[in-house]
Order: structure tokens, then sequence, then C-alpha cells
């Protein structure tokens, strides 16, 4: 009897593992045909799914080597070095030689390349689009929210960036931007209730001003929940100004921050302003080197005691 009692979790545990990795399978080839990944020619385009990978590389690295891009997407060097050759005969791809190493040769797309690329981008764009705009808003956030899981829990921590998604605000998530900043930074700085004061007055405001040509609410979102909080709104016709960043706890370390940031000076740059400006404090020390890293500069600071400690304001600016 022990025996067969022993046996019995054993073959019960191998069938439900057979049973996950057959949905897995499954929800795989679901997927790839779903997308037309199974096609030779991807989105109808002249590129293969694989060079498709590496155009997007390209596009979104800052001259990168072939061994960067190879480790980024987990493919064999010598396949990418055929793609890339093929690339280079097609006026898609050029190399220069490193600064600090004139051995190792960096890529960048041509102007051809990128027009290729942008083709394939606005193609996945709408195709995607079209897909979810066949489903109601919450079975799309649904549908976000499970890649979300599958990324985060299959993934390499390397790889985690990917895994949350930056959108508008919905509904009741301009409170939560309230909350959120009056709770932490209650909790990690002691600011007391007139800075949840000034929050709420400050989101009031961008409400009502709200104007899609000139102003960019953003907030990141993991598996549907709210991470993450940045602002751009008009401070003159030529000045925008960054407002109301935030990360939570939860959510640091995974490049929110630095997405935010570059989301809010890309769109300034866009709507036409000539200079981005803030207001940060010299206790913010992450949010800080962030904007540095982003071309911003401290330009003044004033001490003040408006929550009930001790602070430092500092105004930051950078051109556009």
């Amino acid at each position: 009897m022990r025996a067969k009692a022993a046996t019995i979790p054993d073959a019960a545990a191998a069938d439900s593992m057979d049973d996950r990795v057959a949905a897995v399978r499954r929800f795989s080839r679901f997927y790839s045909r779903r997308l037309g990944m199974l096609q030779d020619a991807f989105l109808q385009t002249s590129f293969s799914l694989a060079e498709a990978r590496v155009l997007y590389e390209l596009a979104h690295r800052d001259k990168p080597t072939a061994t960067a891009v190879a480790d980024a997407l987990g493919i064999d060097r010598g396949y990418l070095s055929r793609i890339l050759r093929s690339f280079s005969e097609r006026g898609l791809v050029a190399k220069s030689s490193s600064r600090q190493d004139g051995r190792q040769s960096l890529l960048s797309l041509t102007a051809r390349g990128r027009q290729s690329f942008t083709a394939i981008n606005e193609r996945s764009q709408k195709d995607v689009s079209a897909m979810l705009e066949k489903l109601s808003r919450p079975d799309q956030d649904r549908v976000v929210a499970a890649m979300g899981a599958i990324e985060r829990l299959i993934g390499k921590e390397t790889q985690m960036e990917s895994s949350y998604v930056v959108r508008p605000p919905r509904s009741g998530e301009m409170g939560w931007v309230v909350a959120r900043h009056a709770v932490l930074y209650g909790q990690e700085y002691g600011w007391g209730a007139k800075f949840e004061g000034l929050c709420a007055e400050i989101v009031a405001q961008m409400i009502a001003q709200y104007d899609p040509a000139r102003d960019r609410h953003m907030i990141a979102d993991v598996d549907g929940e709210p991470v993450g909080s940045a602002f751009v709104v008009k401070d003159s016709d030529d000045v925008a100004r960054l407002r109301l960043l935030l990360v939570e706890p939860k959510a640091r370390g995974l490049g929110i921050g630095k997405r935010l940031v570059d989301e809010c000076v890309a769109f300034a740059r866009g709507a036409g302003y000539g200079k981005m400006t803030l207001w940060t404090h010299s206790c913010l020390a992450a949010a800080r080197g962030i904007y540095k890293k982003a071309g911003f500069e401290k330009i003044a600071e004033k001490a003040h005691n408006d929550w009930g400690v001790d602070v430092v304001g500092e105004t930051w600016e950078r051109a556009l």
C-alpha cells in the first residue's frame, strides 16, 4: 500500500506538468500564428521576423556592437552576421569604428534603414491596434495585464523593463496620483498635509487646462496597476514644465523613472517647446539623478518649510 501511495502523487504531478507544458505550447502556436510570425515575410514586408527584430534593436540603441545586438536578441552571432551583411548590401545599416576601441565596429541605421523600420513599426502598431479594438476596454486591459505577468514571471530580471507600459491616466487615477504623492512623501520625508493640498491643486489645474497638443499626462502601469506618473504641462508658449514624477517603491529599479522623464522630454520637443523646466528638492537624490542624465541642470535653489520640515527647493532646466 505504501508503494502505491507514493506513486500516485508522482503520476498526478507528471500528468499535471504535461498538461501545463501542452497549454504553454498551445498558446505559443496560437500567438505566433495570430501575429503572423510564421510568414516568410513579416507583416507583409520584405523582412523576416528575425530581420525585423534586428532592425528594432538598431533603431532603439545608440550605435551598438554586433555582440550587443546578438546578446539582446539571444541569437547566433553567425546568423546575425549574415543578416547584417544583407542589410549592408541593401543600404540599411552603416558601420563606424569605436573611439574607445578601434577594433570594434558600431552599427547604426541609415536613412533608408530608418524608413524601413518605421514602415514595419507602423504596420505592427496598426495590426495590433486592430486586434485589440475588437475587445472591450476591460478585456484589453486583461490581455495587457496577462502579457505583463508572463513577461515578469518567465523573463529574466534584466528584461523586467519591458513588463510595464506607459499610458494616459484612466478614470480615478488622477486622484491616485495625489494620494500616492501624499503617502509616499509623508512616509519617506515627513512632508505634511499642505504638500497633499499642493498636489491636489496641481492635479485640478492640469485637468481643467488640459490641451492634448501641448500637455501630456502619463501613468506607468504594471499588470493593469498604476505604479508611476509624470506630466508635461504648458508653462508658457516656449516653456514646458515637468510635474509630479513618481515611481512606487515596489517598481523602482526597472527604469520607469528614466522612461517617464525621457517621454516627457520627447513630447515637449515634439510639441514645439524650446525649453523645459521642473521644480524638485535636494533630498530627492534618485529623481535628481534622472533629471541630470536627461540633460537638466540646476539653475536656482531656495530653502523653505512649507510642509513642516526644512527642505531646499530647486529649479532645473534644459533646452530642447
